[in-house]
This record gives C-alpha cells, sequence and structure tokens, in this order.
C-alpha cells in the first residue's frame, strides 16, 4: 500500500511539478502554490493570535522578536547571497510569544512564527532559543509543510489542484493544512516530521543561526538538555514531534566543522 502510494506521489510530481529545497537542492512533490499557502496561512495566523492570549512577559516576548528577527535576516542574506530571493516573495515575518505550558514552538509560510511560554524555562539564553527558531523557521523555508500537505492530497484529494480542493472539499482541505503546520486550530492533530524533514530543518538551522552570529556548536548542548528534561517521563512536546536522539546529535556534530567554516563569523 505504501509502495503504491509513493508511486502515486512521484508520478503526480512529475506530471504537475516538484518544488527545490532552496539550501539542499532536494527536490519533493508540489501541488500547493506559495501564493495560495501564504494566504491560507496568514488567514490560520491572525485566527490562532486571536484566540490565544500573548505572553505578558516583556523581556521574554522581546527576546522572541529580537532573536527572530536576527534569524530573518540571515535567511534574507542566504537567499540573497545564492541568488534564491524569490523563494521569500511575499513573506510578512511575525514573532509571537503566546501564554500555552505546551513545550513546543512552529513556523507556518510566511514567516508566521509562535513560540509556547512553556519552552521558555528550558531556554537559558538567546542563543538556545536561535537554535528552536532556526530549527522551525528551516521547515518553512524548506516548504516540509506544504510537501506534507500535497502528499496529503494526493492521498485523499485525488492530487487535485488547490484552488479545486478548496471548492469541491474547503473543510478537508483547511484540516490537511492545520495537520501539516500545527496552527493550533480544532480541527487535526499534527503528524510528526519525518526524519528526512528533521534532518533537513536541523542542518539549515544550523546554517541560519550561524549567519545570525550564534554559536552553533551551542545546538548539540540545548538538544542534549532538551532530551535530559524528558528524563523518564516521555518526551516532552517538543521532542513529541521533533524526535531528539542519539543520531540526531551526532549528525548535528558530523555538519559542524563546514557550517562553522562557512558561516560562522562571531
Amino acid at each position: 500500500m505504501k509502495f503504491l502510494l509513493y508511486t502515486v506521489i512521484i508520478v503526480v510530481g512529475l506530471m504537475q511539478g516538484c518544488m527545490t529545497n532552496p539550501v539542499t537542492g532536494r527536490k519533493s512533490l508540489d501541488l500547493v502554490p506559495a501564493s495560495e499557502m501564504q494566504s491560507m496561512s496568514y488567514t490560520e495566523y491572525g485566527t490562532f493570535l486571536s484566540s490565544h492570549k500573548l505572553s505578558s512577559n516583556e523581556e521574554q516576548s522581546a527576546m522572541v522578536t529580537r532573536v527572530g528577527t536576527r534569524i530573518q535576516k540571515a535567511v534574507e542574506a542566504y537567499m540573497t547571497q545564492n541568488k534564491k530571493s524569490k523563494n521569500l516573495n511575499g513573506f510578512k515575518w511575525e514573532f509571537h510569544l503566546v501564554e500555552d505550558p505546551t513545550v513546543n514552538a512552529w513556523c507556518m509560510p510566511g514567516g508566521k512564527v509562535v513560540v509556547y511560554t512553556g519552552i521558555m524555562p528550558l531556554i537559558k539564553n538567546e542563543t538556545d532559543l536561535a537554535v528552536v527558531l532556526g530549527h522551525e523557521i528551516a521547515h518553512a523555508i524548506a516548504n516540509h509543510g506544504a510537501e506534507r500537505m500535497s502528499e496529503g492530497m494526493v492521498q485523499q484529494l485525488g492530487g487535485v489542484a488547490l484552488s479545486v480542493a478548496m471548492s469541491n472539499k474547503p473543510a478537508q482541505t483547511r484540516a490537511l493544512f492545520a495537520q501539516a503546520y500545527n496552527a493550533g486550530t480544532q480541527v487535526g492533530i499534527m503528524l510528526p516530521y519525518s526524519r528526512l524533514h528533521e534532518s533537513e530543518a536541523d542542518h539549515m538551522g544550523l546554517i541560519f543561526m550561524s549567519i545570525a552570529g550564534y554559536n552553533p556548536d551551542e545546538a548539540i548542548n540545548f538538544w542534549e538538555g532538551m532530551k535530559a528534561a524528558s528524563g523518564g517521563k516521555g518526551p516532552n512536546d517538543l521532542l513529541s514531534t521533533h524526535p531528539s536522539d542519539d543520531k540526531r546529535i551526532a549528525d548535528i556534530k558530523s555538519w559542524l566543522p563546514e557550517v562553522k567554516q562557512k558561516y560562522y563569523k562571531p
């Protein structure tokens, strides 16, 4: 069954187009135009903010904005240097700290970022937050959610274009978006990113935080700390969707020499 699904995904991708990760070069299925995804994102983001309380902690909120803006500028610098600025067309960056005990953070299309207050006790400094935001923003830059949504459209809607899906099955299409982006809506439950997506986001996040001037070595300490924080009580929310394990840490260690040489200028 899985083989058949993957075959359909590949065939549809070849027929209808694919997208290319602007950092890794990996190609993936693309049934969702960026402009339409951003439009849905901005609507869902506004809905989320209207139904959730922003943090009253001015210091932490300012840190989220400050670190997020530095990562944003790093992403923009990378894209400009590599002549891929078109990948950021339509972006309207926002960074908000939201009152929620969940240990998590996310970024939707167009640079719409939310950090939950539940993760802040585990953030020792700005560099730790840069690890988190670099990783989450990388998911958006790599269009991982759009890739997952495209695959869901193949599986559940027959691979039709987004505009057709929205016209014929709007509720089901919005549910696919919620599943892909964890917008905090009541429809759907976010599926964990795949190991491939996680690995790409880890690697890209290291690059972005390095360009922003944060020491990428600290990513090791952060993920080891997150792993320790889960203790014997099971994974916390961030680790449940962003698995932190020995392989992840080993991969980060293997990328560090090249990332530091190319991108980190303290």
